[in-house]
């Protein structure tokens, strides 16, 4: 059910779907789905926490991981970027970064998954630099830096901007990462 959901909020958008709509994707109807959610918001919400939970589980095992500090950063870059455009897990987060403000539940989740990115991101740095891999000084301030980049290029991908693809995106990545923290990722120190 909340695979569909991602489906259908990627296609049109939350604004455009209805519980009706999705019921008759998923054979049901939409008083079943109210039952379990409640509401298109808290969907919408839990779509996103699934969607983010199989994320999560890649990104513990690849700290987990016996990888090169720089072959990990690259993953990791790899993990965050999307697919292409209308990538389904990245639309979510631009409806929920549109409705993040005026919405405290939303903005309390968006911390939330935020946060665990930002901490996977700062354990990685912090790894690296012990392994004398990464020359990162400031693994939190780094780690914000560097996300706040892949939050806009993968912006560019997703809304198919020209010139704005996914191996362009993680090829600016790889060079923000070489200069933020003096490593080429996937490669060797830089």
């Amino acid at each position: 059910m909340l695979d569909e959901a991602m489906t259908a909020i990627a296609e049109n958008g939350l604004a455009a779907l209805t519980m009706s709509a999705l019921a008759d994707r998923l054979g049901t109807s939409g008083g079943h789905i109210l039952y379990y959610f409640g509401s298109k918001d808290r969907l919408f919400l839990e779509a996103l926490r699934w969607s983010e939970a199989a994320l999560t589980e890649e990104r513990r095992a690849l700290l987990a991981g016996r990888a090169a500090p720089a072959r990990k950063l690259d993953r990791f870059l790899r993990l965050y970027l999307p697919t292409g455009p209308r990538d389904p897990r990245w639309m979510l987060w631009i409806e929920l970064w549109a409705r993040a403000g005026a919405n405290e539940p939303l903005r309390a989740a968006q911390e939330e998954l935020d946060r665990g990115w930002r901490d996977d991101l700062e354990t990685l740095l912090a790894q690296g630099a012990a392994a004398g891999a990464f020359a990162a000084d400031d693994g939190p301030g780094r780690a914000g830096e560097l996300l706040a980049l892949l939050d806009g290029l993968s912006t560019r991908v997703v809304l198919g901007q020209r010139d704005a693809d996914r191996r362009s995106a993680l090829g600016s990545a790889r060079s923000a990462a070489e200069r933020l923290i003096g490593c080429a990722p996937g490669g060797t120190p830089g």
